[in-house]
């Protein structure tokens, strides 16, 4: 009985696991690896001690970077739009919690989840980085 039991739990243990390849394997971005510090304390970056302010980092990932302070915990987004070919109008603009491209059509994103709002058709979420806060520094990596 304790081997059924233990065996139905790691099964149970293996069907929980998620498996974020689809995301990773994203044809439309490549999975660059960075290591950004930020410290709070500098004025470009204070937004980010208030829930509810995202601040843009250029240059690092594919399009910049988007750290957010969801009130909850520190989150970072790649800044370019998961779902289109990158081009001018891929960059996500910050609008509060929403990430939107300027393209037309535009795509909209929540800076919380990472998924898109209205159109149903998206394939891809926001393409998260891993965060670490220590006391005024945020690293964004992975």
């Amino acid at each position: 009985m304790k081997k059924f039991l233990l065996l139905i739990s790691i099964g149970f243990l293996l069907l929980g696991c998620a498996d974020d390849d689809l995301r990773r394997e994203n044809p439309f971005l490549l999975n660059l690896r960075i290591d950004v510090t930020l410290n709070t304390n500098l004025p470009s970056y204070t937004p980010l001690n208030f829930p509810g302010n995202a601040i843009y980092y250029p240059n690092v990932g594919n399009d910049g970077i988007i750290v957010v302070n969801s009130g909850t915990s520190i989150l970072a987004w790649d800044a370019a739009d998961p779902n289109e070919i990158p081009r001018d109008c891929t960059r996500l603009q910050i609008q509060g919690l929403v990430g939107e491209s300027s393209c037309d059509p535009s795509n909209a994103y929540s800076l919380v989840s990472g998924q898109a709002f209205e159109n149903g058709d998206l394939q891809f979420g926001l393409f998260n980085y891993r965060v670490e806060q220590t006391g005024n520094v945020i690293r964004v990596f992975n």
